[in-house]
């Protein structure tokens, strides 16, 4: 429930903030009005003794959410997903947010998976470690599966872990009206959509077999690249609180020593890091939301595998295509071509000056071409873009600021590997193919093609569509007049069984 009840957290959670240094920092990052800093730092001074101490070697605002708890380890992990909401800097802080917790017991998780699956832990596996990892929401174990002898990573959600969140994200949603209430000014921010955003993904998370499809649909989609893997389901094994994958043997990604070692050379791995990255955004339009160091490892062969599905981004066709069209522009600095498709695209409100937006647009890209190799940046390139075009009336596009968000964490990683990268050089090639794939004559008549199929399968209801707009124009007193209703309803009728005619016959050739 959302009701007073909750003041007692958001007291404890007021003086955590307080008590760490996090409340200063975090108004600080929002940019809160002058009056609401004061009202909050007044009313949470003089109770900051009720607050957990937490780490004093982390950061303030990573020190209070890892001391208050996974909800908050969550939140933070989410926010930092948001720079438009917490700033570019607080943003930073949260994205290396710590998210080891001390693990439950291993015979909690085994009387867990027996539960969930139906039969007890030494009839499904032969071998059960104890916790290999333990994170805000689940802990992971290595397991050996007894008929088959297949070794295999088993999740399993936190006891009483959905009752908790949902005690916090209540008292969110009421701080986020208090917020609101206290600060009209805040609610530019959002405070209420930010948490219903948190809410539906962490949802998400607890519900394992959501995850379990987003891992099975990332592994078709990627089944053909060269290098990466991604570690199938054993949906036999995996339910709401448990979910079972292939174990992922290899080499972290963020031990470069380790990589050394083993031989790999950390030039070709962060190459393709940047590069399957960019191909699962551009070509499948799905794409892994967290891709940093402890999400990836290296096989002995060399392969990249990849796991943890609870963040994943999507993108429409469309705005695939828009964004190509923009990076790529970027890449040949046709700064006139990028302001193009912003118009085009309805970014940007029609009635601004074109030209004035390209002067802006290369005030952004010549001097991050300008840098040194190891500098350049197309995180950073679509961080600038991003604040030119609100300043031109762009409205914020949450998938765009994940995907720019994502792309900054990727990009750390492959520098992390290799640090003189050049980044434009190895996105070219990507870009620049998925631009002569899915721009121009042949991706036109592809287009045409699924609008006809989309058109066959509503053909039969044509003829009755025709009929009845002849029978109404017919009923009517007045005639129409020649230039509208009926000629403007069976044009579309006509228009769409042409498509529908030329679009099979161009998906025939195609």
């Amino acid at each position: 429930m959302r009701g007073p009840h909750n003041i007692w957290r958001l007291i404890r959670t007021g003086a955590t903030m307080e008590r760490t240094g996090a409340m200063r920092v975090v108004l600080e990052a929002m940019e809160a009005p002058r009056a609401l800093r004061i009202v909050v730092r007044v009313v949470a001074w003089p109770v900051q003794w009720l607050g957990y101490k937490g780490d004093p070697k982390l950061p303030p605002a990573t020190r209070a959410l890892t001391a208050l708890g996974p909800a908050y380890i969550k939140f933070g992990q989410i926010l930092s997903t948001r720079p438009d909401v917490v700033g570019d800097d607080l943003a930073q802080q949260l994205r290396v947010l710590q998210d080891k917790l001390p693990p439950f017991p291993v015979a909690v998780a085994k009387r867990m998976v027996s539960d969930e699956l139906g039969q007890s832990v030494d009839t499904l596996f032969s071998e059960f470690s104890e916790p290999v990892a333990a994170a805000s929401i689940a802990q992971v174990h290595r397991a050996r599966i007894a008929a088959t002898g297949q070794e295999v990573a088993v999740k399993v959600l936190r006891p009483r872990i959905e009752k908790a969140f949902q005690t916090d994200i209540d008292a969110f949603y009421f701080a986020a009206d208090f917020i609101e209430t206290l600060s009209p000014a805040s609610r530019r921010l959002r405070p209420r959509d930010v948490v219903a955003h948190f809410e539906g993904v962490v949802m998400g998370e607890l519900d394992l077999r959501l995850e379990s499809a987003s891992a099975s649909e990332f592994e078709t989609n990627t089944k053909g690249d060269a290098g990466f893997v991604v570690p199938s389901v054993r949906w036999h094994l995996s339910s709401r609180r448990v979910m079972t994958m292939d174990w992922a043997e290899g080499v972290p990604l963020g031990d470069n020593d380790a990589l050394d070692a083993a031989g790999h050379d950390r030039r070709v791995i962060g190459e393709r890091v940047l590069q399957l990255f960019l191909s699962h955004a551009l070509r499948d339009g799905y794409f892994h939301a967290d891709m940093h160091q402890g999400n990836l490892k290296v096989g002995a062969n060399g392969d990249i595998l990849c796991y943890d599905f609870g963040i994943m981004g999507r993108i429409d066709e469309y705005t695939r295509r828009v964004y190509a069209e923009i990076l790529f522009g970027f890449i040949r600095r046709d700064y006139r071509r990028v302001a193009e498709v912003h118009f085009e695209a309805g970014y940007v409100p029609a009635d601004r000056d074109i030209d004035e937006f390209a002067r802006a647009l290369r005030a952004v890209g010549e001097p991050i071409f300008g840098m040194d190799a190891s500098h350049i940046s197309m995180g950073r390139l679509l961080s600038y873009l991003f604040e030119v075009t609100e300043q031109f009336g762009m409205e914020t596009r949450t998938e765009l600021i994940l995907l720019q968000r994502t792309m900054v964490v990727v990009e750390g990683v492959a520098r992390s590997l290799s640090p003189h990268l050049n980044i434009w050089d190895v996105a070219h090639p990507i870009v620049e193919d998925y631009v002569r794939s899915n721009i121009g004559p042949r991706a036109f008549a592809r287009d045409l093609a699924k609008t006809a199929l989309v058109l066959a399968r509503f053909g039969p209801k044509l003829p009755l569509l025709a009929e009845a707009i002849l029978v109404r124009q017919s009923t009517e007193d007045t005639p129409p007049p020649a230039n509208t209703s009926v000629a403007r309803p069976l044009g579309w009728v006509v228009l769409g069984a042409g498509l529908m005619a030329a679009g099979l016959y161009l998906g025939g050739l195609i």
